[in-house]
């Protein structure tokens, strides 16, 4: 067909050249003579080039052969897609009947079925014999011993080989057999759920009070906690407060204390038997709320609601919380030290650090804590009473002029170094490590001024690094100036996600975009966030106080933002015998303070002191009183110095926004001249 078709484009341009060479002569006739034409005879008219009737013979031949050959190719062509088409149907009938003869000789012999059973029999025995999984781990699996009768059903190496390499994990029984081997076969369940409702990644403050919060809404719930820790759910404050003062020497293993009002209680927020197993999450009636201990969340899926553990096994969820909180923070001095200084440093977070420290506290002649903050300094002045009995050296540096000096004003920052250089510990002020190095057994430090300090351990407490390592693979956003995931005013940071406590960077409409650090901030926003997990969608407007103790005399508790670079106006007067964290704690029958004050609301006519404040002069004793932080002439920060059970009143006044006049007029509403 295409020979033709090639064969009629060179012949069509001689045709049409043949027929306009004789419309160009008669016009040319006409012009001339102005005569018609005659008309020729049709038949002796020719279309084709010019010359005789033997040329048009020709292209006639041409043409037919074009056809001809058309006509044979289309004739091909179909044959073929016949054969074609039947050589389809033949595969697919031959496919057919080989499915149905490999089904037929799939069915098994009676005889092969008999000799299945007896394999599962045996293996069931076996399995028995072994206990459930870790029981008897790294002990070898005992063979099952043939006797002659069985060996007329199966032979023996038919029945060794699949009982030592089949773990009960991996047993698959169908229920006749399970039946005929007994109940000693029964398969443990799984170590962990497949699927949890809630599913809550950390084990700290602000994980438990969602747990609490989400059972609270909804009470058949089903929350399961993953944390890396091996200790269920606790509170961290004791850590570097209480239960340093305790006399009694199994604290280090029981973690109870006592409080500065002389109650005991313990760490945990609730025993163990107040949790379910993880392994019966799914199972229980009402619920509950389970603790999968050990185990860290290193990749979540956000869009199939999953996520995936250290151990490659995964969880599926329907609403997750990220409660990881952070890792202290280490300085890069001390990371370059070596793996000999690195033995000899301490980074204070969790209870193991604290046993640790303990532990060290006396076997060691001396212990540098290097950070003058909240843990630094509460832990100088606890390893500084202890001091006085054991006769361990404490020595505290930091690069500020005084204890706290990035939250108090300096001259209460001194007053404070003062008050804890009197609990026996040498501290180092405006001190910048330049250098680290362990020599002669001695951790040796250098300072950026030439001081040289030698000592046995270090502890570190320079800060908290927020922990956001899923922040990638969930698509979370990470702010670069405050750290954390950022969230919305409902703590919600995707669908189906909400951050809490030390992670979470949140936007507060009073005073900007804030992450907090403090127990209070994980209790409210663990709670906010469980209640908007089960539908609440409340928003955070919560003012977060934290507190700090100097052992029982002296502490303080604050809100909003106390940063030292700010204007203060602070009014003090003299403490009384009541104005101590011990007697707060008498009265308000808990060493942490924030969970009873929380729930309190500053009422609008709270009684007034008419009593006159006072600023005291340089070198007086700052007994109690309040300081007031100053942004654009409005408060936005305010500590109570041994003022206690007064947060509800501070939380108003930050809440109102309003620029003061004269702070002394608002002082007056604490009552700090109260006798």
């Amino acid at each position: 067909m295409l020979k033709c078709t090639a064969m009629w484009q060179k012949l069509a341009p001689l045709a049409r050249a043949s027929s306009s060479l004789c419309r160009h002569h008669v016009r040319r006739k006409v012009l001339k003579c102005d005569k018609m034409v005659p008309v020729i005879p049709k038949a002796l008219m020719s279309s084709g080039a010019p010359g005789g009737a033997g040329d048009n013979a020709a292209y006639l031949m041409i043409v037919g052969a074009a056809f001809l050959g058309g006509g044979i190719y289309m004739y091909s062509t179909l044959s073929q897609d016949k054969k074609r088409y039947q050589d389809r149907l033949n595969e697919i009938t031959s496919r057919s009947v080989k499915l149905s003869e490999e089904a037929s000789a799939a069915e098994p012999d009676i005889h092969d079925v008999e000799e299945v059973a007896t394999v599962e029999e045996n293996t069931g025995s076996v399995l028995a014999e072994r206990g459930p999984p870790g029981q008897n781990e790294g002990v070898p699996a005992q063979e099952k011993t043939v006797t002659p009768s069985d060996s007329s059903t199966i032979s023996e190496s038919k029945v060794s080989a699949p009982v030592l390499e089949t773990t009960p994990g991996e047993l698959k029984t169908d229920p006749s057999s399970t039946e005929s081997a007994g109940a000693d076969a029964a398969v443990s369940p799984p170590e962990l759920p497949p699927h949890a409702p809630y599913l809550l990644i950390g084990g700290g403050t602000a994980a438990f009070a969602a747990a609490r919060s989400i059972r609270a809404r909804d009470p058949g719930a089903r929350v399961l906690i993953v944390t890396d820790e091996w200790d269920l759910p606790y509170m961290r404050p004791p850590l570097s407060k209480e239960l340093w003062f305790s006399d009694d020497p199994t604290v280090i293993e029981t973690l109870r204390f006592k409080q500065w009002n002389g109650k005991e209680r313990s760490i945990y927020f609730q025993p163990p038997s107040f949790y379910v197993s993880p392994q019966e999450l799914s199972e229980v009636e009402n619920g509950g709320v389970a603790v999968l201990t050990g185990k860290k969340v290193v990749h979540m899926d956000v869009r199939g609601n999953k996520v995936r553990l250290n151990d490659d096994s995964e969880i599926s969820y329907d609403k997750c919380l990220i409660a990881t909180g952070g890792e202290p923070r280490n300085l890069q001095v001390l990371e370059r030290a070596g793996a000999a200084v690195a033995q000899h440093t301490t980074l204070f977070r969790k209870i193991e650090d604290f046993r640790c420290l303990e532990k060290i506290s006396r076997e060691v002649k001396s212990i540098t804590i290097v950070g003058g903050g909240f843990l630094g300094s509460e832990l100088a002045c606890a390893l500084g009473r202890k001091a006085k009995e054991t006769g361990l050296e404490v020595i505290q540096m930091f690069p500020e002029k005084g204890n706290m000096g990035k939250v108090l004003p300096e001259y209460l920052s001194n007053w404070t170094t003062n008050k804890v250089r009197k609990e026996g510990v040498n501290v180092m002020a405006e001190a910048l490590v330049k250098h680290v190095s362990f020599q002669d057994g001695k951790v040796e430090i250098k300072l950026k001024d030439g001081r040289v300090v030698k000592t046995d351990h270090i502890v570190a407490a320079v800060g908290l690094e927020p922990s956001v390592e899923l922040a990638k693979s969930a698509g979370l956003e990470v702010d670069s100036d405050f750290g954390g995931y950022r969230v919305n005013a409902e703590l919600q940071a995707r669908s189906n996600i909400w951050v809490a406590g030390d992670a979470a960077c949140f936007y507060d409409i009073r005073l900007g975009r804030r992450r907090v650090e403090h127990h209070d901030h994980a209790v409210v926003s663990g709670r906010l966030a469980g209640e908007n997990m089960t539908g609440a969608s409340k928003p955070y407007w919560h003012q977060s106080m934290f507190w700090s103790d100097l052992g029982p005399d002296v502490g303080y508790e604050a809100i909003g933002i106390v940063d030292s670079s700010l204007p203060t106006v602070g009014v003090f007067a003299k403490a009384t015998p009541k104005d101590t964290p011990k007697a707060a704690t008498e009265e308000s029958g808990t060493g942490i303070r924030s969970e009873s004050e929380t729930e309190a609301i500053a009422s609008g006519e709270a009684a007034v002191s008419t009593s006159s404040p006072r600023i005291p002069q340089q070198g007086e004793d700052y007994g109690k009183g309040v300081i007031f932080y100053l942004r654009d002439k409005v408060v936005v920060g305010i500590i109570l110095w041994n003022v206690f059970n007064r947060m509800p009143i501070a939380r108003k006044i930050i809440k109102d926004g309003e620029e003061h006049a004269d702070l002394n007029e608002v002082a007056k509403l604490f009552n700090i001249h109260e006798d």
